[in-house]
């Protein structure tokens, strides 16, 4: 093997995070990113057309609002948001969160705005 494996720490990546709602990959697995992430307060509803959206809590809480209903995300919870599911997570402190997404998947889905991230930084 030519190129060393890579190992992460999780919990001590997120000390590298220092804006709120700014992805960072963790790693790339079979076409998709590990993304690390800190969130306080609300995002903005969005959509990701064709591709679903995966979320895990690592420390603290947050509430994913879809239109119809809330779910309750807390410290160990994993969520699978559907594809094409408009969605707007809200946290009232900080929370770490992992996504799993695919490599071309905007934060803001369809929708860019000044939130929109691209060229996410790595860990």
């Amino acid at each position: 093997m030519n190129t060393p494996v890579k190992k992460i720490n999780i919990p001590s990546a997120f000390d590298c995070i220092g804006e709120q709602w700014s992805p960072h990959i963790a790693a790339r697995v079979n076409g998709q990113e590990v993304r690390l992430a800190k969130i306080e307060g609300a995002f903005e509803w969005h959509q990701h057309d064709g591709v679903e959206e995966a979320f895990f809590v690592m420390k603290g809480a947050f509430t994913m609002r879809f239109r119809q209903y809330d779910v309750e995300m807390r410290e160990g919870d994993f969520l699978v948001v559907p594809a094409g599911v408009e969605h707007m997570p809200v946290a009232a402190e900080e929370c770490w969160i992992m996504m799993i997404e695919n490599v071309d998947t905007l934060n803001t889905g369809a929708n860019e705005s000044t939130r929109t991230k691209r060229d996410l930084p790595e860990l």
